[in-house]
């Protein structure tokens, strides 16, 4: 095995399993030992789980919580909330659309799915194409991927792509200010010619990952050699512009850095052979920690212990794909 790899096996699953969470010795054993963990419906019935469904309304949602300042009347935060916390139910405990919770939340979520593709709300009238892919991915993840709901929004991303192939934000394209999108009736259109974000595309391109019909299209290959061209450095726009946000890592994933985009890039179907890609597994390998995981960038937060441990996991998945 490539030297890449013996520290991850030394290391890396000792601790996760020695983490002692229920969840992530389910996963660790399952995805990087090759063990039988059983049924993945054991992990519906945990404390942290019950609490989550307890939180979950009638229409399916999640409220957004109450706390700071008011969001502007267009904006919809429950769809924020409700991806988000399906987001935890999904990547970390396993849920699929068998749960009564997973259906009800996907059926609130498509219900904002706009007429061309995208699921809008979040912002007004506005396009959401980051929080739509993320939404795309999980539904996908969860057993959805042959619904022509699903197939209509991977057509709204095929047409909202800039002419190099990949994606950006339609607002900072067209130089228009959120404050003021947010009182229009119609959506702003992106300037196609304008450079892709590796920002965005990174997240978008989670969704093409996840799709087994759509990872082997031209599309998701074409964002794929986007994305591994731009590694450390920073993007072409103001979001999340610095080179630093590459290195700071999420679980369950949410912005792009260099963990996500390597995960999708494994999943496509690149080779660990690819110069980039050997740039990026390198990083991982040279910044290990004695105990096999990783600084995540997010300091002495509650709950950083916990997603670094959890983030360790994804790193392990990606290094074993890679590796056949």
């Amino acid at each position: 095995m490539d030297k890449r790899f013996q520290k991850l096996n030394q290391i890396t699953i000792p601790s996760l399993i020695e983490f002692g969470d229920l969840a992530l010795i389910f996963f660790t054993r399952r995805d990087l030992v090759g063990e039988d963990s059983g049924d993945i419906e054991q992990l519906w019935e945990l404390p942290d789980v019950i609490k989550i469904l307890k939180k979950q309304s009638s229409d399916g949602s999640w409220p957004y919580p109450k706390r700071g300042q008011a969001a502007h009347p267009t904006e919809n935060y429950h769809i924020l909330q409700t991806f988000r916390t399906l987001g935890y139910l999904i990547e970390m405990y396993g849920f699929n659309k068998s749960h009564p919770a997973v259906s009800q939340a996907a059926e609130f979520l498509l219900a904002h799915q706009s007429e061309e593709g995208d699921i809008r709300g979040i912002f007004g009238s506005q396009y959401a194409p980051h929080y739509t892919a993320g939404i795309l991915e999980l539904l996908v993840k969860a057993g959805y991927r042959t619904d022509s709901r699903i197939h209509k929004a991977f057509k709204w991303f095929e047409n909202m792509r800039q002419v190099d192939g990949g994606w950006a934000w339609p607002l900072r394209t067209a130089k228009v200010k959120y404050q003021d999108a947010i009182d229009m009736e119609k959506p702003v259109q992106s300037d196609l010619n304008k450079p892709f974000s590796h920002a965005l595309t990174g997240f978008v391109i989670r969704a093409y990952a996840a799709h087994p019909g759509y990872r082997t299209t031209p599309v998701a290959q074409n964002a794929g050699e986007l994305l591994k061209g731009r590694f450390f450095l920073p993007d072409k726009y103001s979001d999340r512009k610095g080179s630093e946000y590459w290195f700071k890592y999420q679980y369950p994933f949410w912005w792009a850095n260099l963990l996500t985009v390597l995960d999708s890039l494994s999943r496509i179907g690149f080779s660990a052979v690819d110069m980039d890609i050997q740039r990026g597994l390198d990083w991982f390998r040279e910044n290990q920690l004695e105990n096999g995981f990783w600084y995540t960038g997010y300091g002495k937060k509650d709950g950083v212990d916990l997603n670094q441990a959890w983030v360790a996991l994804a790193v392990g998945r990606v290094f074993c794909r890679f590796a056949g």
